[in-house]
């Protein structure tokens, strides 16, 4: 398995490199923003520890922003001294997959190396694509070839129910159940109501439309019948 290090703290990211090499890792180390970001967007990495506070024009926010605009989903672990509860929030919900903070134990470190490289290699982007529509998970944004586009909470919901599922045919019972509390009373006549609303906003106003009836079926997003 292959491991990238980007930590400004010179000493103990060749610390953590003569660690993870005895135990069989292959280990590449950069100690700043700028080499983080050319190594975790043009190398293969099984995992990336990270620092958030790095000099150059990266702190490891930036580094990890891009690497999920561009869809790269190596697993990436979080290591810094920021331990307020907001910056652990804001680092997972922009795709860090695990947060550690200085200090920390070595073998917890390893602990928690094992386990990322233990998921399964697909993981659910924060950020959705499909021709000229982008939606982002973490802000709720939704913009359709660079035109802002407001949704509801439910209408948001719906929408990504599909993209992620896009190509697929999905039942009003489907979505229903996906999209709606278990306690809540939905019909499927509910259904169509939302997705009318949301042809309104994300298809109408445009040349193509992407939400596809399928009639006496469903629906499909993005995939021309």
């Amino acid at each position: 398995m292959r491991l990238l290090i980007v930590e400004d703290e010179q000493k103990l990211a060749n610390s953590l490199k003569k660690g993870l090499e005895q135990e069989s890792y292959a280990v590449d180390v950069v100690y700043d923003g700028d080499d983080g970001m050319a190594y975790a967007t043009t190398e293969e990495y099984d995992l990336i520890i990270l620092d958030r506070m790095l000099p150059g024009d990266y702190d490891g926010v930036g580094i990890l922003r891009e690497l999920r605009n561009q869809d790269i989903l190596t697993p990436v672990l979080f290591l810094t001294a920021m331990d307020k509860i907001e910056d652990k929030v804001e680092g997972l919900n922009i795709g860090a997959d695990d947060y550690l903070v200085k200090p920390f134990s070595f073998d917890e470190l390893l602990a928690r190396i094992k386990a990322l490289l233990r998921r399964p290699k697909v993981g659910l982007p924060t950020i959705l694509k499909h021709g000229e529509l982008t939606i982002d998970t973490t802000n709720y944004s939704v913009n359709r070839n660079g035109k802002i586009i407001d949704l509801s909470k439910k209408e948001f919901s719906l929408l990504e129910y599909m993209m992620r599922n896009s190509g697929m045919l999905l039942t009003k019972d489907t979505i229903i159940q996906h999209v709606w509390n278990f306690d809540s009373d939905i019909l499927p006549n509910t259904v169509e109501v939302y997705v009318g609303y949301l042809r309104n906003k994300i298809d109408k106003p445009f040349k193509d439309s992407y939400i596809k009836t399928k009639r006496g079926f469903g629906y499909i997003f993005g995939t021309e019948l």
